[in-house]
C-alpha cells in the first residue's frame, strides 16, 4: 500500500506524549479563573514573565507615534508593510546586542554582523543544530533539561541527545567526570559528539553556571575539538547572586579570542524571558563562526521576525534610559515572588534547591514518594493535578535523574493565584498522605470518567517506560 504521508509526519519522537504536554493539556481542559472557575486549575507549569507587564504598557501609552508606525511626523507603515530581507532590520540589531551587553553587566561586547534573527528561541536552536550536527550525531545536555529540547533539537534534525548525568549531591552541577561518562556513552554507542549543550542559567533549576563549570566544559571542549552551545534565554532573569557570567565572557577571561574554540561557541538569547514577550517570537543566534552565522542567516528566511515587531521592539530597547529602568524593577519583582513561592513552600515543609534567577523553582518533594521511584513521582504528579488542581512540571519530564522533583513556575500569575496555588499544597500535604496514596483518581472539575480514563491510561503508559529515564 502507498504510504501517503512522509516520514517526518509518521515521526513520533515529538515529544508531546511528555507529562510536560500532558500537564498543559489537562490545565487547558480546566483553566483556573477566579471568578469563571475558582475550582479550576492552576497554571504553574508555563515559564511566563508577567510581572512587568505594567512598565511596559506604560511606556507605550507616552509613545503612541510607534504604536502607529509614526516617525518625524510621517508614516512608516508602507516601509514596513513592504518586503524585507532576511538579515533583518539594522537599527532592531543594533539595539539587541546593546540590549544583550547590558544584561551581562557589559561584559561583553557584541557585534550586530554575528547575530541572526529568528523566530523565537526554538527556531534559533533547531537552527543551530542544522548547523553543526547530521542526521545521528550527538550532543551532550546536562540534567535536568528543559522538555522541549526532545522537540527542538531531535525532531526535525535528526540528532541525538546524550545526558550528563548530574545529581543533587552537588546541586545539580556539572563535573567533570559526569562530562567523561556522557562522552562514553555516546562512544558507546557509536554516536559522533559534535558539542555540549547547555541552558545558562538554567530551565529547570533557576541557576546560574559557576566559572568553574564553564571552564571545566571549556576545558572539556576544547579536549574534544567539540562545540558549545549556550542557551542564555534567561540571562535577564538573574536576580541574586552569584552574577550571571556568559560563556563568551570566560572565553575572554582565559584570553582565547585568537583560539579555535573562539569560532566553536554560540549562544541562543531571546527577548522572552527577559522582557515577558513571547508572543512576538524574537529568538537570536550570536556566534564569531562567519561561515555558521551566513548558513543561519539563509536559513532564517523559514521563521523571520515581522518587521512591525522589530520596528516597536527597537523603538522600546533604544530607550535606553527605560530599558535600565525595567531590568532593575523586574529584578525586585522577581526576587518578590521567588520568596514568595518558597516561603509558602516552606509552611508545608517543602524545599526548593537554591537560585538566583529564572521564573520558577526547582522543588524538593521527595518526601511525599510512596517510593523512590518514577513511578511514585508519576502518581504524586497526578494527584497534584487532579486532587490539587496545580499544574506543574515533574522531574522526570526534565530528564532528572533523580525521582521527586518538581519545576514549579511563580511570574505568570497574580499574587493572589500564588497565595492559593500555596494554600491548596499546604491543604494537600497537612492532610493524611496514606489516605492521599490510596485514593482513587478524581478531578476537581467532576468532568466525567472519560478525562480519568485519558489521564490514567497515559499514566501507565509512562511509568511502563516512556519517560523514565532510561537514555
Amino acid at each position: 500500500m502507498l504510504k501517503m504521508l512522509s516520514k517526518m509526519a509518521m515521526c513520533k519522537s515529538h515529544g508531546q506524549d511528555s507529562s510536560y504536554f500532558i500537564g498543559w493539556q489537562e490545565y487547558e481542559k480546566n483553566p483556573y479563573d477566579p471568578l469563571q472557575n475558582p475550582s479550576g486549575i492552576i497554571q504553574m507549569g508555563l515559564a511566563e514573565n508577567q510581572l512587568s507587564f505594567d512598565l511596559i504598557e506604560s511606556w507605550l501609552t507616552r509613545n503612541q507615534d510607534v504604536i502607529q508606525f509614526r516617525e518625524n511626523g510621517g508614516s512608516m507603515f508602507r516601509d514596513l508593510a513592504l518586503f524585507q530581507d532576511y538579515h533583518g532590520l539594522q537599527a532592531f540589531k543594533n539595539v539587541l546586542v546593546s540590549f544583550m551587553a547590558e544584561i551581562r553587566r557589559k561584559k561583553v561586547k557584541f557585534d550586530p554582523k554575528n547575530l541572526v534573527l529568528t523566530a523565537g528561541s526554538t527556531s534559533a536552536n533547531e537552527t543551530l543544530i542544522f548547523c553543526l550536527a547530521e542526521p545521528g550525531e550527538a550532543l551532550l545536555i546536562p540534567t535536568p533539561y528543559y522538555p522541549g529540547f526532545d522537540r527542538d533539537l531531535k525532531w526535525r534534525t535528526g540528532a541525538e541527545i546524550v545526558p550528563i548525568q548530574c545529581y543533587s549531591s552537588n546541586n545539580f552541577r556539572i563535573t567533570e567526570s559526569a562530562l567523561e561518562e556522557a562522552y562514553e556513552q555516546a562512544q558507546k554507542r557509536n554516536l559522533t559528539v559534535k558539542g555540549v549543550f547547555i541552558t545558562n542559567p538554567s530551565n529547570p533549576l533557576g541557576t546560574t553556571m559557576s566559572r568553574n563549570e564553564l571552564n571545566i566544559l571549556i576545558t572539556f571542549a576544547m579536549t574534544k575539538n567539540i562545540h558549545i552551545v549556550s542557551d542564555e534565554i534567561y540571562a535577564g532573569t538573574v536576580f541574586d547572586s552569584p552574577k550571571f557570567v556568559s560563556i563568551i565572557e570566560a572565553l575572554i577571561d582565559r584570553k582565547l579570542e585568537k583560539s579555535k574554540m573562539w569560532n566553536q561557541v554560540h549562544i541562543v538569547s531571546s527577548l522572552s524571558k527577559d522582557l515577558g514577550l513571547p508572543g512576538f517570537r524574537v529568538g537570536m543566534i550570536y556566534s564569531n563562526n562567519e561561515t555558521l552565522i551566513a548558513a543561519a542567516t539563509k536559513m532564517s528566511s523559514f521563521g523571520l521576525i515581522s518587521s512591525q515587531t522589530q520596528y516597536l521592539l527597537s523603538k522600546i530597547l533604544g530607550d535606553r534610559r527605560f530599558i535600565k529602568r525595567y531590568v532593575k524593577q523586574n529584578k525586585k519583582q522577581l526576587i518578590h515572588r521567588r520568596e514568595m513561592l518558597a516561603s509558602g513552600l516552606a509552611n508545608s515543609g517543602i524545599e526548593c534547591l537554591d537560585s538566583n534567577a529564572g521564573l520558577f523553582c526547582f522543588v524538593d518533594m521527595r518526601d511525599l514518594l510512596n517510593s523512590n521511584t518514577f513511578e511514585a513521582e508519576m502518581e504524586l504528579w497526578k494527584k497534584i493535578i487532579s486532587n490539587v488542581g496545580l499544574n506543574v512540571s515533574p522531574g522526570s519530564s526534565c530528564h532528572c535523574s533523580e525521582p521527586g522533583w518538581f519545576r514549579v513556575c511563580f511570574a505568570n500569575m497574580s499574587k493572589e493565584t500564588l497565595d492559593l496555588a500555596m494554600q491548596r499544597i499546604n491543604n494537600f500535604v497537612n492532610s493524611d498522605r496514606d489516605i492521599h496514596r490510596q485514593q482513587p483518581l478524581r478531578f476537581v472539575t467532576g468532568a466525567g470518567s472519560r478525562r480519568r480514563r485519558t489521564i490514567a491510561n497515559w499514566v501507565v503508559k509512562f511509568s511502563s517506560g516512556d519517560g523514565r529515564r532510561d537514555r
